[in-house]
């Protein structure tokens, strides 16, 4: 699972041909974007969890809230899109503004297995070293965490 690496997080190198996304959040019930087709997919090696401080949308600088996140080990299921070809740039440059507007996030290519096998699928994934990252939290501290925008 190597990270994308480019001179800007906005431009990472577009695959050649259609591209998966995968979607563990509000990307499987609102992608935002065009895709030629969805499938359930699993990740290993990641799980969903409120594990990401929101400065913004659901808190503030001084309380912030807690958004998911996939933290390491176990696995998650979610949505794979697969976008094709000529929609790929545009694609990920909504996904850029909507998921790595405050730096929680990490474009990354991710093994996800859908039911024809395994693909390799544009995800988001908040880097352990960020102070964005919130790691585990127990219940009582997360409901402490709940911002203006709600969970």
């Amino acid at each position: 699972m190597a990270e994308i690496t480019s001179r800007s997080r906005r431009t990472a190198p577009w695959p050649k041909g259609d591209m998966w996304v995968f979607g563990y959040g509000s990307l499987m019930w609102d992608p935002g974007f065009p895709f030629a087709a969805r499938e359930r997919a699993l990740l290993r090696g990641y799980h969903r969890a409120l594990c990401v401080y929101s400065r913004f949308h659901r808190g503030t600088l001084e309380r912030p809230g807690v958004v998911l996140g996939l933290d390491r080990g176990g696995s998650c299921r979610g949505m794979a899109f697969r976008v094709e070809a000529e929609d790929a740039k545009p694609v990920l440059g909504y996904l850029d503004e909507r998921e790595l507007v405050s730096y929680a996030y990490r474009r990354r290519f991710l093994p996800v297995v859908l039911a024809c096998g395994p693909v390799r699928a544009f995800g988001s994934v908040p880097p352990p070293q960020s102070t964005h990252f919130a790691g585990p939290l127990f219940s009582r501290r997360t409901v402490r965490l709940r911002g203006r925008g709600g969970w």
